[in-house]
């Protein structure tokens, strides 16, 4: 599998400057519809033949670059490299809709069967950095938890900062936490890029614990596979007609605890998002007179490999000025 991680990066950066122009203006499906869109068509632009296993939107009757389409300038007659592709073309639409933190536009790669075909429903998850990996476990108490992560961090309980989404179903959760001694960070959207942060020193973040999006979590996977962070985590059942469609893509034991290489078994993932509104982990996009700045993170498990790309889209014009920033 050839490096594709700067035609994906350019994938990335066309939905964020798509859905970049629709910020603040309290629409999130114009949102999601603007990154699909940029991104399905950029994606067709590449020698590959792609397939989309995990896609967006259908949990929330978004527009969505959906599960078994197929992309990639290698459709017409197979001869290009075969690539499973997960999607998230913009994680946080609300926060973009809104002009909130941390939105992003997020795609992640693998050969075919390297991406575990999640299907759209809720995951149990905690995710930690390289340094607590192998220290937690999801059904652990939380303090137990904490003081796991605590101890390998060489610091206290109360110097950890856990992100949890602001939900309802994660009241006990927070309280336990709290309990704990350890300070919490609630998001409204966007656990994928808290995942992420967990594993990049310097953010501030120190795990990730709670449920969210299956499909989030796949992606997750996939980024902390290059980042040498772990995720655990376990498929939320909410009825048979859902465990009847889990069993029907192929997963038998629908109780089971996914490690991260269970989730992202493949051996060549490349991994890219670019911020769309500022963030943790990357700044938004912002428009000036000479150009479109974007800030990107693009990685590779194969060679193991990060990247932070800081990446001026210049206007076609006489007088655009480069500056060094």
């Amino acid at each position: 599998m050839f490096d594709l991680s700067l035609e994906m990066l350019r994938v990335v950066e066309e939905a964020a400057i798509a859905s970049a122009r629709t910020m603040g203006m309290g629409d999130p499906n114009a949102s999601d519809h603007a990154a699909v869109e940029a991104m399905r068509r950029c994606l067709d632009t590449l020698a590959i033949s792609g397939t989309i296993v995990i896609g967006e939107g259908e949990r929330d009757e978004a527009p969505m670059l959906y599960i078994g389409e197929k992309v990639g300038a290698g459709r017409p007659n197979g001869d290009r490299m075969a690539v499973d592709i997960a999607v998230d073309p913009l994680e946080g639409t609300n926060l973009c809709a809104t002009g909130g933190a941390g939105a992003i536009t997020v795609l992640g790669a693998s050969e075919p069967g390297g991406l575990l075909h999640a299907p759209d429903c809720y995951m149990e998850k905690i995710v930690v950095g390289p340094a607590a990996k192998g220290a937690v476990e999801l059904d652990a108490p939380v303090k137990q938890n904490l003081k796991a992560i605590a101890r390998r961090l060489q610091r206290g309980v109360d110097d950890l900062v856990v992100v949890v989404l602001a939900r309802p179903r994660h009241e006990k959760l927070i309280a336990d936490i709290r309990e704990a001694g350890a300070r919490i960070r609630l998001i409204s959207d966007g656990d994928l890029s808290a995942g992420i942060a967990a594993a990049v020193a310097g953010t501030g973040v120190h795990a990730v614990m709670g449920s969210g999006g299956a499909p989030e979590g796949v992606l997750t996977a996939a980024a902390l596979r290059c980042l040498n962070g772990e995720i655990l985590g376990r498929l939320v059942v909410k009825d048979d007609a859902q465990k009847e469609r889990m069993q029907q893509m192929g997963i038998a034991d629908v109780t089971r605890i996914y490690s991260t290489r269970e989730l992202a078994p493949g051996k060549h993932q490349v991994f890219a998002a670019c911020g769309v509104t500022d963030g943790n982990l990357l700044q938004g996009v912002r428009f000036t007179g000479d150009g479109v700045h974007t800030q990107a993170i693009v990685m590779n498990s194969d060679p193991a490999r990060v990247r932070f790309l800081d990446t001026t889209h210049l206007e076609n014009k006489p007088d655009v000025k480069v500056r060094f920033r």
